[in-house]
């Protein structure tokens, strides 16, 4: 059975929808599509479904109330858009919902509901607590108080970590393009749908373009990490435009459409799963070929396979892997800060002493503290 028709069988769903296709090129709210996928989500939730709406469109709303033209650049004045907008956005759903008789309910959520282990759990908790009362959660980014730092990034993010927290079977992702091409296909006429992508390589992520329209923050590299992401959760993604009705059913169906990531085999347990996704990425180190297959083989990471190291980070942050070919490989939390990391690399574990007074590690990341991405 191939990937697009195990998804006629899955039973969690998460769908982000992103602000140009909640709205139209003239800054006003696209009524008449959000009616039609609030319709569908429900149609899915009616058969038995288990369905997350992860929604943009809050900054758009709050422009759309006050009449601007153009997205404000200061982080304050794009806070107060969103708290505006959040309450005329939820309000649209809650009129659609009403209608179509299912019960929302709004959930906010930050990187530090995230980032701490016990907030990941909380968060998690609530929102399988929602779906057993038969609820469909409606989910964005609190905008109105986050700032950089504790901000996911964008809604591509969050709802791939949302689809890990819930162990989703599959993700949707809608959009203003149709999927990952070859090439730009606003630039490129040759450019080419890819109908699937087993496995995010350095290629995939160099394809993948800059941002996309001139409304919403992600363009395709955000949604390449959020496949990354999915992927590694156990979760099936699939990326296509958001402006066609039916398209959920359709790709529920098994039809091919989109560009689809088909889930790894294992779901990574709960803590795994918050190493990986939870935490802010705060640095990045690069290994040999041979560290490389040591990991894939379950080994930790050792401070003699390490060839360089990108970024100043803290010992107890998480920091990404890379092969030689500069492939993200794993992820996890680093026993060491760059500078020691430095000092170490190349070394085996015997010398520590000579080179770091305190080292107390014979790791640089330990295998229970990883989470390999390939």
């Amino acid at each position: 059975m191939s990937t697009r028709d195990q998804l006629r069988s899955a039973k969690r769903i998460v769908v982000k929808v992103g602000t140009s296709t909640l709205t139209h090129p003239s800054g006003g709210m696209n009524l008449h599509r959000i009616e039609h996928l609030v319709r569908e989500l429900i149609d899915e939730a009616n058969q038995g479904k288990d369905i997350l709406l992860v929604s943009s469109g809050a900054i758009a709303a709050g422009m759309n109330a006050l009449g601007l033209a153009e997205r404000p650049a200061s982080v304050p004045a794009r806070q107060a858009l969103a708290a505006i907008g959040q309450g005329a956005l939820l309000h649209i759903y809650e009129k659609f919902f009403h209608e179509y008789g299912r019960t929302m309910a709004q959930v906010l959520l930050t990187k530090e509901n995230a980032a701490r282990h016990h907030q990941y759990m909380n968060s998690r908790n609530a929102l399988l607590a929602l779906l057993g009362m038969n609820v469909i959660p409606v989910i964005n980014e609190n905008d109105a108080v986050a700032v950089d730092e504790i901000k996911i990034g964008d809604n591509d993010n969050l709802s791939a970590v949302v689809a890990a927290l819930v162990d989703a079977d599959v993700l949707i992702i809608l959009s203003d393009i149709d999927g990952v091409y070859t090439a730009n296909p606003r630039t490129d006429p040759s450019a080419r749908l890819i109908s699937e992508i087993p496995e995010i390589t350095p290629e995939t992520e160099r394809i993948a373009g800059g941002a996309g329209s001139a409304q919403g923050t992600g363009g395709m590299q955000t949604k390449i990490e959020a496949a990354k992401i999915a992927q590694n959760a156990g979760v099936t993604m699939v990326i296509t435009r958001g402006d066609e009705d039916g398209i959920v059913r359709s790709i529920l169906r098994g039809e091919k459409v989109g560009t689809l990531f088909p889930a790894r085999e294992a779901h990574l347990r709960t803590r795994k799963s918050w190493l990986a996704f939870g935490q802010r990425l705060m640095g990045e180190v690069s290994v040999d070929a041979g560290c490389v297959s040591a990991m894939r083989g379950g080994a930790s990471l050792l401070a003699v396979g390490v060839t360089d190291v990108y970024g100043e980070f803290s010992e107890g942050d998480t920091i990404r892997v890379l092969s030689p070919d500069d492939q993200e490989i794993a992820r996890g939390i680093a026993a060491y800060d760059a500078a020691d990391i430095a000092r170490l690399m190349g070394h085996q574990t015997a010398d520590f002493h000579t080179l770091v007074a305190d080292a107390a590690h014979e790791e640089i990341i330990h295998r229970d503290n990883m989470v390999l991405m390939v």
